[in-house]
């Protein structure tokens, strides 16, 4: 099965590590490929306590603005590659490419890769893609696509990302 979380709303990669933690739990081998993400989020904390969950990160860990660099462009590249691998040797049973489609949406790979990919997953795992912008060729792919919303977020009142939160 094929899960997409996108949306403007918080909650994307919230949802996909309660799913990894649930699969964890059900004696699952997970692995999450953050895509963009290079810091040392409070989450990658709390999952190396989870024998099951693996998890790596494709990026520099500063937020991209504008035209992104080659370097951010090579470590998205790089990552693929590795979810190929990943994928190919089957030992996972659940996927997670956290951010990917903010990968998609800031051209750092193309979409027919990303495509590629999943018309070749195996069958007998579960993938799931978060990040805003899903493209609609995936979207369309997808067994489930819950578009997450912003109704209201405290940010518009000048509240800043809290440890443990947000981060």
């Amino acid at each position: 099965m094929i899960q997409v979380y996108t949306g403007n709303g918080k909650g994307k990669t919230t949802a996909a590590l309660g799913l990894a933690i649930r699969a964890a739990g059900a004696g699952r081998k997970v692995y999450i490929g953050q895509f963009i993400k290079g810091l040392e989020y409070c989450e990658l904390k709390s999952l190396k306590k989870f024998k099951n969950i693996k998890v790596e990160q494709f990026g520099r860990g500063c937020f991209i603005k504008g035209k992104p660099a080659q370097k951010d462009i090579d470590l998205a590249c790089a990552g693929l590659k590795k979810v190929w691998a990943i994928a190919g040797n089957k030992k996972f049973t659940l996927i997670i490419l956290d951010e990917i489609n903010v990968a998609l949406d800031l051209k750092l790979l193309e979409c027919r890769e990303v495509l590629r990919l999943i018309k070749n997953f195996p069958k007998k795992t579960e993938l799931v893609l978060t990040g805003r912008n899903a493209p609609q060729e995936i979207i369309k792919i997808a067994d489930l696509v819950s578009e997450i919303r912003e109704v209201k977020h405290y940010y518009r009142q000048g509240q800043t990302a809290r440890r443990g939160i947000e981060y």
